[in-house]
């Protein structure tokens, strides 16, 4: 994860911060900014990006790949196959695969006026989150939402805060994760229904031929492997991820 932060991040610096001629001149304070300043939105940037990671889980679409590949994992038997490391980072490409719009608005909007000195950093941030929220608005259940809103209000049904399009962040972010969770288990439910059905009728069929010593989901894992083959599964799950997502 910190190699893959750091390629990105080597890739996101203009070529021209690598073209310095030395060191000093790099890390060199400008003249138009005073010293606290300086290191204050220095120690801004290192403090966003060591919670990458937790903003990746909060409010991206990763929490719902994730979690539908480990059910899918567990469905067809196999604790350690595919390994997590092969399920994380499918999940995180599949990721960047869908945000990748809200990325670009989000650079479009915040990152390269804030490059181009024509906004502070405080509007920067406010231009950059924009995106996320639209896009954690548009995925998150009414029913959540008001949940968390009529807690925001005390309690109290409050439809003016309900109602408001403008949802405080300390509110959409936790609707947004339950949301996730929720659509997760459902479509997981789907993908691990077929799977039930074939232990089923394996533990059966050996039952009625008097191998109880044979554990019946060893016999049952083979024709769960080729049934996803054969009806192109992974192909089918991805799609209807990626489409599930507004």
């Amino acid at each position: 994860m910190i190699r893959c932060l750091i390629f990105i991040i080597y890739c996101l610096v203009p070529e021209s911060i690598f073209a310095q001629s030395s060191l000093h001149e790099v890390l060199s304070i400008p003249s138009n900014i005073s010293v606290s300043t300086w290191i204050v939105r220095n120690f801004g940037l290192f403090t966003i990006l060591s919670i990458v990671p937790i903003l990746i889980i909060m409010v991206t679409c990763f929490p719902r790949f994730v979690i539908v590949f480990s059910i899918l994992r567990t469905g067809m038997g196999m604790s350690s196959m595919p390994p997590n490391l092969v399920i994380i980072s499918l999940s995180l490409f599949m990721t960047f695969y869908v945000m990748s719009p809200t990325m670009d608005r989000a650079m479009e909007m915040g990152v390269k006026p804030l490059m181009s000195n024509k906004i502070t950093e405080i509007e920067a941030i406010k231009h950059i989150a924009e995106p996320f929220w639209i896009f954690m608005k548009n995925n998150t259940r009414e029913k959540d939402l008001s949940l968390f809103m009529n807690m925001a209000a005390g309690n109290k049904k409050n439809k003016d805060i309900i109602s408001n399009d403008k949802v405080e962040y300390r509110v959409l972010i936790p609707a947004f994760m339950i949301s996730e969770l929720r659509r997760s288990f459902e479509i997981g439910f789907l993908i691990i229904l077929p799977f039930l059905i074939i232990d089923m009728i394996v533990a059966t069929i050996v039952m009625a031929m008097g191998m109880m010593m044979l554990p019946p989901t060893s016999i049952s894992l083979p024709f769960k492997i080729i049934f996803f083959v054969l009806i192109d599964g992974w192909s089918i799950l991805v799609e209807n991820l990626v489409r599930s997502f507004v």
